[in-house]
């Protein structure tokens, strides 16, 4: 009986979405699984030197050191306030706007964080796809458009390249399942040649065919 294969495992911080991704990378390689490790910042890299995730979608900075990283895209800051607040008369914000405002501590996670704006305990400014994770009824958001702007990337080992992270990798680039570089074949082994039966001097003979009857 043969093995299962050993799933293939993606890390992520909160506000990824893998969808897309996870969907083109089932339909290509159905017979290798998907697993997934939520993450938060302190152990985004960890779980690759650890070797418990293949790849990491991380949340930048991190330290580069030993890892291959690609930047995928751009994260609107907002600011997040109770739903009586003043800045929610606005569509956006700046920081200027934000400097009188008590903020709350950024050593509690997203979830706590966001309580405590909405039991008035100051505000919060972080990543837009952070502040819909944690969507309430009592808090607004809105964007600031002169805060720094964080970035999502993929990262993993550079030494543990294996050709699952490439193909992975290259369908969070966009490469399409025609691409030359792209393999249908990941972790599967070929198909054994087929043996040819061996020649005999039966298969060398030429039978001669009977010439048919003539009629009467």
């Amino acid at each position: 009986m043969d093995a299962e294969p050993r799933p293939f495992t993606i890390a992520f911080v909160p506000g990824v979405t893998l969808t897309r991704w996870t969907t083109a990378w089932a339909e290509r390689f159905p017979h290798i699984p998907l697993a997934f490790l939520p993450t938060e910042a302190g152990e985004q890299i960890i779980v690759l030197h650890e070797k418990r995730a293949d790849v990491s979608f991380v949340r930048l900075p991190i330290e580069q050191h030993e890892l291959s990283v690609i930047p995928l895209y751009s994260e609107t800051p907002v600011v997040v306030v109770p739903k009586e607040h003043p800045v929610t008369l606005f569509e956006t914000v700046t920081l200027a706007d934000l400097a009188s405002e008590d903020r709350v501590p950024e050593s509690l996670t997203a979830a706590d964080a966001v309580e405590l704006v909405a039991a008035g305990g100051g505000i919060l400014v972080i990543p837009q796809s952070i502040a819909r994770l944690h969507a309430r009824k009592d808090v607004v958001a809105r964007p600031v458009t002169d805060a720094a702007e964080t970035r999502i990337a993929i990262a993993w080992l550079a030494e543990w390249t294996t050709p699952q992270i490439e193909e992975f990798v290259g369908i969070v680039r966009g490469r399409t399942v025609h691409s030359s570089r792209s393999s249908q074949q990941v972790a599967t082994p070929a198909p054994p040649a087929r043996k040819q039966p061996p020649r005999t001097d039966a298969r060398r003979k030429i039978v001669k065919r009977r010439k048919p009857r003539q009629g009467r």
